[in-house]
């Protein structure tokens, strides 16, 4: 019978110890990845605890807004779109949609008169962003959605003469 090289016993138990530790640290960063998920998840339950609370209390509602020349009633609608906004990309940031589904759900809350005066409201704020944030991108992606919607909307009211029976 022979008797195996200890050279290679060695270095099969060092393999199996290497994918060993591999699969450790696979577990490891998944860990990690899910406790970021979690935070960013509940810090935006506080951000949103503020600004429910924002939008009840009018003087709050000042203090978390920017935005000049509001009535109440139309600060607590911005900031209103400013959390259903922050929802949908944290929606997009922990996974629970993918992209498509995160540009669907900004085309149809375009759709909203009060969520499209807050993106007009709000566009000098985002070019300050720094231009590979997700915030940023996704900013331009929703500007260029805007940007068909308002071509679409031109196009769908011309009338074709032809159509008419003229």
């Amino acid at each position: 019978m022979a008797v195996p090289n200890q050279g290679e016993s060695i270095l099969e138990a060092l393999q199996q110890v290497t994918q060993q530790l591999g699969r450790m640290a696979d577990g490891h960063d998944r860990i990690a990845t899910e406790l970021h998920r979690a935070n960013l998840i509940q810090l935006h339950g506080y951000f949103l605890g503020r600004l429910d609370r924002a939008i009840d209390d009018p003087p709050l509602a000042a203090a978390l807004s920017a935005l000049t020349d509001l009535s109440d009633e139309e600060r607590r609608q911005m900031l209103n779109a400013n959390a259903q906004y922050g929802l949908i990309l944290l929606a997009y940031r922990v996974g629970s949609v993918d992209r498509s589904e995160l540009l669907g759900s900004l085309r149809w809350l375009l759709g909203s008169p009060v969520f499209s005066k807050y993106w007009e409201r709000t566009a000098e704020t985002r070019r300050g962003l720094p231009e590979d944030s997700l915030e940023a991108r996704v900013g331009r992606a929703v500007d260029v959605i805007r940007d068909e919607r308002l071509e679409d909307l031109d196009e769908w009211w011309v009338v074709d003469p032809e159509s008419t029976g003229e």
